[in-house]
């Protein structure tokens, strides 16, 4: 496969779970638990935001080694709590957010070090 269409394919892999993650984290669901802490939705949410951290490092050539994609892959787990909270039939969780973070922490901390050369900027 070539480079371009591995590129692409990458990109498209990261459109459609981003897409994927955010209708499924706001669709309104009658099974959720109604538990305080449940191990079990927290690796949900680090394996999903784990999962868009490095489709997102596949997809793009990220001069800064990904912060910028950590950064703006965070604040949208804290927009979609935000909305879980506005939206009447979800509840927003700090917890969540949490684990959305750690996942992405986890994903960029093994990139920067098994892909040293990412980590350091282009001239």
């Amino acid at each position: 496969m070539r480079f371009a269409t591995l590129h692409l394919a990458w990109r498209l892999t990261f459109a459609i779970s981003l897409l994927l993650v955010t209708v499924g984290s706001l669709l309104p669901t009658q099974q959720l638990p109604d538990l305080a802490f449940d191990i079990w939705d927290k690796a949900q949410h680090a394996a999903g935001f784990g999962w868009l951290m490095f489709c997102g490092l596949m997809s793009h050539g990220w001069r800064d080694g990904g912060w910028r994609l950590a950064v703006a892959l965070g604040a949208w787990g804290a927009v979609i709590e935000l909305l879980q909270a506005w939206s009447g039939w979800r509840h927003g969780d700090l917890g969540d957010l949490a684990a959305d973070l750690l996942g992405i922490a986890v994903v960029l901390l093994i990139w920067r070090s098994v892909r040293p050369a990412a980590s350091q900027p282009r001239s």
